[in-house]
């Protein structure tokens, strides 16, 4: 396969971090003024968005494909930026685990408190994914 047609974010895997999650709200923030100023413009038009969709090959519970290239050791089983275009504007991290299974989890705080850093709730992510 030519390398050209892979996906631009090959061996590309990120921790999710505080920044990403800035980085994501930051997104959210510009899509939500980005339509507000749409539907000023357009208030009597019908026109409809382009509406992305998630890819099939990175579903939650399916393998990771080979394309994505080999997954370092020491980010097996950690919080990840999601690579999905969907999931840009989404608050949501992935964690792959040893058999390249994909999870997919909220960035929200679980329960109103504990937020996605939060050393318990990294346990139990851990738990979870571990194969």
């Amino acid at each position: 396969m030519d390398p050209l047609c892979w996906p631009s974010e090959t061996n590309s895997f990120r921790r999710f971090t505080p920044e990403s999650l800035a980085a994501i709200e930051e997104r959210i923030a510009q899509k939500k003024k980005q339509k507000a100023k749409v539907r000023k413009e357009q208030k009597d038009q019908n026109a409809e968005e382009d509406k992305l969709t998630p890819q099939l090959d990175l579903k939650t519970c399916k393998k990771l494909p080979t394309l994505y290239g080999d997954i370092p050791v020491e980010l097996i089983g950690e919080p990840l930026e999601d690579f999905d275009p969907y999931y840009k504007d989404h608050k949501t991290f992935m964690v792959i685990n040893k058999r390249r299974t994909i999870f997919r989890f909220s960035a929200t705080p679980a329960l109103c408190i504990a937020g996605p850093f939060n050393p318990v709730r990294k346990a139990a992510i851990k738990i979870l994914t571990h194969s």
